[in-house]
């Protein structure tokens, strides 16, 4: 499917998801978010496909932020009910997903830009890459997940700083606090990214996926973390892929999860 706002890539098993918005700094508006969630939903269902990489197009930006233009005259239920669907249908979903998203931040990752990053399993940056949420500076607080997915990643009073001051920080200082993974320069970003992601779709596409929903599960009110741990250790000894994996071990030879 083409769709306006989105360039998408096939290479193996790696699909490339690129914002190109280039005018709007690949801005998030309705339609961007909209397409995300369609391109993103695909790709979970793609047997094909093992690892997402989520990035924005030219070289200022991954995603500046949300399009304030499309909401500036917002009521308070307007205002709840976008944090609420946006969160459904694109932050929240690709946190959930069973197929790793890697985010590979190009550039300004600035308000909504932030937290679409927050929502990747993995994040990269390049160093020219500035991060931050400077939603207060315009009379309003993140909305699609940033004040918790940020203290979950760097702590409360990184979190309590980043937001209160609006600034930005650099990639480096991002590292530093456990914000990104890597920080390379522009032109090492994408094919880090990808050799992250080879590495990555070498192992168990059902273990990848009973891992992803142990570790969300500590972020998720009222879930022990530990019982749905034992629960997904469990599950996998049912699967051809452990009997692949077990036996392959065994044999000394590499396993192959996708014959």
């Amino acid at each position: 499917m083409s769709y306006n706002n989105l360039l998408t890539e096939r290479e193996g098993l790696i699909l490339k998801i690129t914002i190109n918005r280039p005018k709007q700094l690949n801005a998030l508006n309705k339609e961007t978010i909209q397409e995300l969630n369609h391109a993103l939903d695909t790709a979970n269902k793609d047997q094909d496909v093992g690892v997402v990489i989520v990035t924005g197009s030219g070289e200022k930006a991954f995603v500046a932020g949300a399009d304030i233009k499309e909401f500036a005259d917002f009521s308070i239920e307007k205002g709840q009910e976008l944090a609420a669907k946006g969160q459904e249908i694109l932050f929240d979903f690709m946190e959930f997903m069973s197929k790793p998203v890697i985010a590979a931040v190009n550039g300004f990752a600035l308000g909504g830009g932030l937290e679409l990053a927050m929502a990747a399993h993995i994040r990269i940056a390049s160093d020219n890459a500035r991060l931050g949420l400077p939603e207060v500076s315009l009379g309003v607080i993140p909305g699609y997940g940033g004040t918790q997915r940020l203290t979950q990643l760097v702590g409360s009073g990184k979190a309590f700083e980043m937001i209160t001051t609006a600034g930005m920080i650099s990639a480096d200082d991002a590292h530093k606090w456990g914000l990104v993974n890597h920080v390379v320069s522009r032109e090492e970003l994408m094919p880090l990214a990808e050799k992250i992601a080879g590495k990555i779709i070498k192992n168990s596409p059902n273990a990848i996926h009973a891992a992803i929903r142990a570790i969300n599960a500590n972020n998720v009110e009222g879930v022990d973390g530990f019982e749905v741990e034992i629960e997904e250790f469990g599950k996998c000894f049912g699967t051809p892929e452990f009997i692949e994996g077990t036996t392959a071990f065994i044999e000394k030879r590499k396993a192959d999860f996708r014959k």
